[in-house]
């Protein structure tokens, strides 16, 4: 007896949760490249270098241009005190046209530097455009140019660089199960903002079960007319770079809220003309024929519902072919969880309800 979850199995798949495409904000030509192809890189990393000669000279064009407008201020600055001590001492000296003809000078000065200023700072700004360094950390593509190259400002692609860790899973959930989830959160006022994230599990494609463990931070708004689906996302983490974007994955989602149930080993299960049944062994060690009705499967087991066996009942999980309605048993622990089919001569094996399992002799 264990509490399950109830759930719907859907097929995802990854994606990164950002991909740069990395361009050169000045146009020149590529001096070098400073990754492997393929790389992991950290936020900050130097990746490329645009020959900076030109870029140099014309931050010092813009520099010496400061320092010449500074000259023109300072000089503009003093024939206008100059000009406005005079006509405050003696009278008539010099006109108020003449005094405001300095003053404009003094301002257009003032107004000069303040340009040469801000071109000299958009200078040293493409000086530093000429190193090219990673946004964000991440893997890198290949090199889509290589030294000597002419590279455009915002035009060529010099390769992409993708986040990888996290990385989200996408899948599209169906209109019914959908409803259902719609209704369970209503139930369990999940709408809330305080509720907890829904967790999924996530298969590969080289296992049988579901390895890593993520969370759904997003939903579509509506569905998809054409396939009756929503798009569903979630954040899984990708610590170790194991997962690339594109790769196709096995979503197991909850739909429904824990409950109690009886389970019992898949291999317990047996098909009479679609129908299914197990064989249990009573306390009188008679074997008895249950029909059942399935739920899901957990790992190696398969729930029961409708009452069809109780927890304390045994089940026959091998020697089917053997054994038949009444016949008589003595029950026997079994040895392993999945055993192997025995000889024609050895013992049945039978395992109660829960996962203790335990074998029978005729």
């Amino acid at each position: 007896v264990k509490d399950v979850t109830d759930y719907e199995d859907f097929t995802g798949r990854t994606e990164a949760i950002a991909s740069v495409p990395i361009q050169a904000q000045v146009t020149g030509y590529l001096g070098a490249v400073h990754f492997e192809d393929g790389a992991t890189v950290r936020k900050g990393d130097k990746l490329f270098t645009i020959q900076p000669d030109l870029y140099k000279a014309e931050a010092g064009k813009a520099e010496a241009a400061v320092a010449q407008a500074k000259a023109t201020l300072v000089r503009a600055q003093k024939d206008y005190d100059r000009g406005l001590s005079l006509q405050k001492s003696s009278r008539g000296a010099i006109s108020s046209e003449e005094l405001d003809t300095l003053e404009s000078v003094r301002d257009e000065a003032l107004a000069a530097l303040r340009v040469a200023e801000k071109t000299h700072e958009l200078a040293k700004v493409n000086l530093g455009y000429t190193e090219i360094v990673a946004p964000m950390a991440g893997r890198l593509s290949r090199r889509f140019v290589h030294p000597g190259s002419l590279v455009q400002a915002n035009l060529t692609i010099l390769t992409t660089l993708v986040a990888l860790n996290p990385i989200h899973v996408n899948f599209d959930v169906d209109d019914r199960t959908k409803l259902a989830l719609n209704r369970l959160e209503i139930q369990k006022g999940a709408a809330a903002a305080d509720a907890p994230p829904v967790k999924v599990q996530v298969g590969l494609p080289d296992e049988d079960g579901y390895s890593l463990t993520g969370t759904i931070d997003f939903q579509e708004s509506g569905y998809d007319p054409a396939t009756g689906t929503v798009r569903v996302r979630a954040v899984v983490a990708n610590d170790d770079n194991l997962l690339s974007p594109g790769l196709f994955v096995r979503v197991r989602f909850p739909v429904g809220a824990p409950h109690r149930a009886v389970l019992v080993p898949e291999e317990a299960i047996g098909t009479d003309q679609g129908r299914k049944y197990v064989y249990v062994v009573t306390d009188q060690g008679e074997v008895a024929y249950r029909g059942v009705e399935l739920g899901r499967q957990f790992d190696h087991l398969r729930e029961i519902k409708k009452d069809g066996v109780r927890p304390t009942d045994r089940v026959v999980v091998s020697g089917f072919q053997r054994v038949r309605p009444g016949a008589k048993v003595t029950a026997k622990a079994a040895e392993k969880r999945t055993p192997t089919p025995p000889p024609a001569s050895g013992p049945t094996a039978v395992a109660p309800a829960t996962e203790t399992k335990t074998t029978a002799e005729e």
